[in-house]
C-alpha cells in the first residue's frame, strides 16, 4: 500500500479533488472533511473517513438539498443509514491506490488516434481523439505534494476496449511523477475497478455516496 493509512489517503484524495474540480479548500472535522463545490448538483460535500449510522443520520439530517456525502462503506450499509428523502448515487464502488514510481511507459496510441495534454491551475488534462477529430477519452490529475488524484477518466461508448484507458492513465501517472507525485488515489466504478487493477492499482475500500432526493421538511435548509 502506498499509503501509511486509508485515512492518509482519503486525505490526499479529498486535496486532490478539491484542486482538480477547482473547489475550496477542504475544511477538517471530527469525522472527515467539507468541500464547498458550488455548483448547483453539488453545493458541497461531506467526506467521511470513518462513517458510522449515528453520524451519517446525523449528517443527512442537518444537510440542505444539494449536499453529498462520500463514505468509504459498502453501498448497501449506507443506504441503510440514510433518513427518509436520501438515496444513493450513481457511479461509486471503489476507492484505490497505487505508486507512481515503476509502472513504467505508457502504452501507444492505437492507429487514428490522437492524443493532447495540457496543465492548467495545477491540473493536467489528458485527451484522446478520434482520426476525424471527435472525442474519444480523457482523464485529469491534480498533484498536491507527493501524492496526486486522478479524476474524471472517461472512455466514450464507440471507443471503448480499445487500450485508450490505460493509455490515458498512464499519460496521467507520468504527468503525476514530473511534478513530483509518488503516490495517486481515486474513486471508481466497477468498470472501472476491472481497468485499474490490471495497471497496478489496488482497493482500498469500498465508496459509495448519497443525497437527499426529497425535501423531508425538517432539516432541509441546513445547518
Amino acid at each position: 500500500m502506498p499509503f501509511r493509512s486509508t485515512a492518509e489517503a482519503v486525505h490526499a484524495w479529498v486535496e486532490g479533488w478539491a484542486v482538480s474540480r477547482g473547489a475550496a479548500e477542504p475544511t477538517p472535522a471530527a469525522w472527515g472533511f467539507t468541500v464547498q463545490v458550488g455548483l448547483p448538483k453539488e453545493v458541497a460535500r461531506h467526506v467521511l473517513t470513518a462513517a458510522d449510522e449515528a453520524t451519517v443520520r446525523k449528517l443527512a439530517e442537518n444537510s440542505a438539498a444539494g449536499v453529498a456525502l462520500k463514505t468509504f462503506v459498502p453501498a448497501p450499509d449506507l443506504e441503510a443509514w440514510l433518513p427518509p428523502g436520501w438515496g444513493l448515487l450513481d457511479g461509486h464502488a471503489v476507492f484505490m491506490a497505487v505508486p507512481l514510481t515503476g509502472l513504467g511507459t505508457p502504452p501507444g496510441l492505437p492507429k487514428g488516434y490522437q492524443l493532447s495534454s495540457w496543465n492548467r491551475g495545477g491540473v493536467t488534462r489528458v485527451v484522446v481523439r478520434a482520426a476525424d477529430g471527435a472525442f474519444a477519452a480523457r482523464g485529469q490529475i491534480a498533484v498536491t505534494g507527493a501524492t496526486a488524484a486522478v479524476d474524471q477518466v472517461e472512455t466514450a461508448p464507440e471507443h471503448q476496449r480499445r487500450g485508450l484507458g490505460r493509455v490515458v492513465m498512464g499519460s496521467l501517472a507520468e504527468a503525476g511523477v514530473r511534478q513530483g507525485a509518488k503516490a495517486a488515489v481515486l474513486g471508481a466504478t466497477e468498470e472501472g475497478r476491472a481497468l485499474y487493477e490490471t495497471i497496478g492499482w489496488q482497493v482500498l475500500a469500498p465508496l459509495s455516496a448519497a443525497m437527499r432526493t426529497t425535501d423531508t421538511g425538517s432539516g432541509a435548509n441546513g445547518g
